[in-house]
């Protein structure tokens, strides 16, 4: 009898991304959007969370009902949320192998940072790859600032972009001037609320450390 055919193939390990950004810039509600568009590609996935003193977020994703609530681990920093993602990411990493010893097979393990500044960015040590957050209501002069978190990460989401005629955000020069500092490096616009380009962020997603086509 053949085995069953997966949407994606089996890593020895999984693959491990990272999403961070400023607090309320939507990561959470970002997660909670890419789980059930990646589980219907056939991925096979866990997630992290950090907070500095509290389980907050991870308790969300558990409560959502989208995700086994045994596959959501809660990291709690204590200190600078970059602290433990970039100088001394060894919890997050800890983590990580705990769900990978408890899920034979996972494919992807999704680190979320908790809120941080600009100048947030992932160790390579802990992430294949990462993704920034920001969102239109911070202001269209957050990519003028060029962050490190803005200029180094693989994939920049700009969210919630349904608030742009609401706070007087010209939408269109926002991405403009995302793409213009970040070179070659892809930028995608997203409503996490109603869904909008999450497509698209998992495409990115699948393409760069799942090996799909």
């Amino acid at each position: 009898m053949n085995a069953p055919v997966t949407a994606f193939p089996q890593p020895v390990t999984a693959a491990r991304i990272g999403i961070g950004g400023p607090v309320g810039s939507g990561k959470t509600a970002l997660i909670e959007r890419l789980i059930p568009e990646l589980q219907a590609r056939g991925v096979d996935l866990a997630v992290v969370t950090n907070d500095l003193v509290t389980k907050e977020d991870a308790e969300r994703l558990r409560r959502s009902g989208l995700i086994d609530p045994a596959r959501v681990e809660a990291v709690e920093a204590g200190a600078c949320p970059h602290t433990v993602i970039r100088e001394d990411p060894t919890l997050n990493i800890a983590a990580g192998d705990d769900l990978e010893a408890k899920f034979p097979g996972l494919q992807l393990l999704i680190f979320e940072s908790g809120g941080d500044n600009l100048a947030s960015t992932f160790s390579l040590d802990l992430v294949d790859w990462w993704i920034f957050v920001i969102d239109v209501a911070g202001g269209d002069d957050i990519p003028r600032k060029r962050g490190p978190g803005v200029l180094r990460c693989d994939l920049l989401v700009v969210n919630k972009t349904d608030l742009a005629p609401h706070v007087g955000v010209d939408l269109e020069g926002m991405l403009a001037e995302a793409r213009r500092v970040r070179g070659d490096k892809p930028v995608a616009a997203t409503n996490a609320r109603s869904g909008e380009g999450i497509a698209a962020v998992a495409d990115a997603i699948a393409r760069a450390v799942l090996f799909a086509p």
